[in-house]
Order: structure tokens, then sequence, then C-alpha cells
């Protein structure tokens, strides 16, 4: 079967651009912004409500469901989509994250990374083919090449190594993945830290294998927003214009406008629902920590004019009483109101793009940020 997948510029303002990928199961608008299901799960979020914010696609998250409940066991109920009952565009990360974050946990070697189970603590072994074979018994409509991340700042010895060894995997992945992925794509990550020769290296490397999309990776990992934002500029600008591009894990709504200005069309960050569970919600007045005392008798709601049903129908006040009375209600509705959010800030920016003006819907947004970051000042 001829796979699915494609890409199409629609419009473009400056660097940024808008766009559609066409997947297996449906279409997702660029620029656009994946909530985090790491587990097969958007943390305390029903999928409907995820899908009643406008969002397109999940990212779920290969190393965690290799572990529990296995590849093969979702491979039973029909992949990832039935499993989670998500019937929606699906991207699956490698486990390259993970590579990182669980350092103490994993040895990595030419052949591949052995992880001790953070559960069990049982040996599991993830190599490029076994990254490859897990994404597609779960059916993943977007596949990520395994790669290493590694953490900012770092000797620069240590950056080029594991671009080089993400280069070595990245050509296995795509030699196991051919041919055995019917209905889905992969993308190759660029790495090389916060040098930009080796993210230029990284990036010729990845375009000479070929793929139909390029990710931005090992970002967000320490470095300052504005290396993060020089280093994208850059890569995203080596990178084809005919492919989508999609930085890795970034990140507050501000980090995404700018890596729009700068060509990228697809993100993803657990902040949306890590920060609403912890009493923070990002709405267009700039983010509002609901367990701030004043909120304890505000009558008004987040946002009267949001299209969010959270947003815009429960008081502060009772918002703030949920947090404070530890009810998990209070961040199921703050992380809905913050998926909204996302998806609002992308819906805009696309309609901006498309029509010419993007920077000033950028510049508004921002203005809109600071005047409210400004009253509080005076507030207190």
């Amino acid at each position: 079967m001829a796979n699915p997948f494609s890409f199409r510029l629609i419009a473009a303002d400056g660097a940024a651009r808008t766009g559609e990928i066409t997947t297996a199961h449906g279409i997702v608008h660029t620029p656009a912004f994946m909530p985090v299901g790491t587990q097969a799960s958007i943390k305390g979020v029903h999928p409907d409500d995820v899908r009643a914010s406008g969002a397109e696609i999940l990212l779920a998250n290969t190393y965690h469901l290799t572990l529990r409940p296995s590849a093969e066991r979702i491979a039973t109920f029909g992949g990832l989509h039935a499993f989670m009952r998500w019937p929606y565009p699906i991207l699956t990360d490698s486990g390259g994250f993970q590579v990182m974050s669980l350092a103490p946990l994993r040895k990595i070697t030419e052949d591949g990374v052995t992880f001790r189970s953070h559960i069990d603590g049982a040996m599991v072994e993830l190599t490029p083919e076994r990254a490859m074979q897990v994404q597609i018994l779960l059916s993943s409509d977007i596949a990520m090449q395994l790669d290493e991340c590694v953490r900012l700042p770092a000797e620069r010895g240590d950056i080029e190594r594991a671009m080089k060894l993400s280069l070595r995997w990245a050509e296995r992945c795509k030699r196991a993945f051919e041919g055995a992925a019917a209905g889905c794509a992969m993308f190759g990550i660029v790495q090389g830290g916060d040098d930009h020769r080796l993210r230029a290296e990284s990036a010729r490397g990845l375009v000479d294998i070929g793929f139909p999309g390029y990710a931005i990776g090992g970002l967000a990992v320490g470095e300052t927003q504005s290396v993060m934002l020089d280093v994208v500029g850059e890569t995203a600008a080596a990178l084809p214009a005919e492919r989508p591009r999609y930085l890795m894990g970034a990140g507050t709504p501000d980090d995404l406008l700018a890596a729009i200005t700068r060509g990228v069309d697809m993100f993803d960050c657990v902040l949306p629902t890590r920060n609403g569970r912890h009493g923070l919600a990002f709405t267009r007045f700039g983010p509002i920590n609901i367990k701030n005392a004043r909120h304890a008798d505000d009558h008004q709601p987040l946002d009267p004019e949001s299209a969010c049903p959270a947003a815009r129908d429960f008081s502060r006040a009772y918002l703030h009483h949920l947090f404070r009375a530890g009810e998990a209600l209070g961040g199921t509705l703050l992380s809905i109101v913050n998926l909204f959010y996302y998806q609002e800030l992308m819906a805009g920016a696309r309609a901006a793009i498309a029509a010419g003006r993007f920077a000033d819907y950028a510049s508004k947004i921002r203005e809109q940020w600071a005047a409210k970051a400004d009253l509080h000042k005076e507030a207190d």
C-alpha cells in the first residue's frame, strides 16, 4: 500500500510557515502543538477533552510503553489508537530523551542502550532496530529514530560523539523501518547540542539519508532560551523546506511563538498539563497562579471569552478552592484550560501566517502578557 504520509506547505510569512500533514489517521494543521501522552494517556484528562481543545495529534513514548504494558500487548488491541481510544494521528518518541533523563539507569554502546527498568529493575535493551519494531507494533503515524540526547552544557567532545552515534543509528533505524511499516512515516533527529557546526553536520547527514520529516532534538535541556533559539533558527534553515520540522520538548508559549518565527512546524511539551496539575493556568492574560491568595474571593472566570468551558464557566475562587482542598478536579480543569490555550495559540498563528501578519500577531500576544504582568506588579 502507498504511504499516506505527506506534507503540503500552504503559506509562508518570512520564515514562519503554515501547512498540512496528511497521515493515515487524519490531517494535522501546522504549526501544531502535540499534547504529551507518555504512557498512552494525557495525564488526568479525558481523550474527548483533549480533542475538544483542538488537538489533532498526540505524542506517546516508546520507552515507557515498552516497559508497560509492552508494545506486543498493545498490538493485540490493534495498536495504540484503539488501545487508548484516540482515532487521530499519534507520534511516538523513540526513547532518546530517556537516554539522557535516565542516565544513572542506562549504558550506551554502539549497538544501542541498555536500561535498568525504573519500575522493577529488569534489564531492557533498546537498539535502533528494536525502537523501530516497537513503534511499528504501536502503529504510530510518525515514528522517531533512536538518538542520544545530551544534557547541556556539555563538552564539545561528548556532544560530537553523541551526534555521530545518532547519525549512525538513524541509518540503522531507516533500514529497519523501510518496508515494515505501512501507513507510517519516520523522522530523523538533528543533534549537536549548542554547537552550530555540529548541528549543520548532523542536518546534512540526515538529509543525505533522507526522511519525510526532521526533528530538532537535544534542546530545552539546560541551555538558555537565546541559545536554543539561535540553534533552532540555523538548524531549521538547513532542513528541506518541503519537509515538516519538529522542535522536540519545547516549551513555553513564548518559546513556541519564537520557534514558529524561525520556521518550526511541530511542537510537544509536558508544560500545559504538568503546570495545570500544579495550579498554573496559561491564558491570553499570561500565566495565572490560581493558588495565590488573591483568587480566594474572585468571582471572575479565568477568561470569559475563552472557548474552553473550564476557563469560562468556573470562578477563580472555585478553582482556587479545589487546589487548597487537594481535589484532583483542580488539576484536571487547569490542564484542560492549558491545552485549550496552546491550541488557540497555534490556531491564531496559522491564521496570522496565512494572512501575512504573523509578526503583528506575536507582538500583540506578548503585549497582552506584559500588560497583565505589570498589573500584578502594581497589585503586589
